[in-house]
């Protein structure tokens, strides 16, 4: 591979990566992928508890870019009162192994940190 080569699969790389990062800036949505990685369906009061901190604004914000970038589904339920339910789209689902490499991440350096 040439040195041209390399240099320009770097920068594609880590454009993608700029990309992703953009697409799962702020605060919450990663928590909120997580939610939905580890429970699958969620209902707003239960991503609201589950992600602690977070407001109902800012919750409501993210799901809607998260919709609008079909990381997540909305789907309303005619029940009486109405319920909504969020899950990852298929696409979104592709975030699962990102989440649980996090999390094993997570785990080793919180006992890296914490010593044996």
């Amino acid at each position: 591979m040439s040195n041209q080569t390399y240099i320009r699969d770097c920068k594609r790389n880590i454009m993608a990566v700029y990309d992703a990062m953009d697409l799962l800036n702020g605060k919450w949505k990663i928590s909120i992928i997580a939610v939905l990685c580890y429970h699958h369906k969620r209902r707003f009061s239960d991503i609201l508890r589950d992600v602690s901190g977070i407001s109902n604004k800012m919750l409501s914000k993210e799901l809607k870019e998260m919709e609008v970038n079909s990381l997540l589904k909305r789907t309303v339920i005619n029940t009486q009162p109405i319920t909504v339910e969020y899950e990852l789209t298929e696409h979104g689902k592709k975030l699962k192994s990102v989440i649980s490499s996090l999390s094993e991440w997570g785990k080793e350096h919180r006992k890296e940190m914490m010593g044996p």
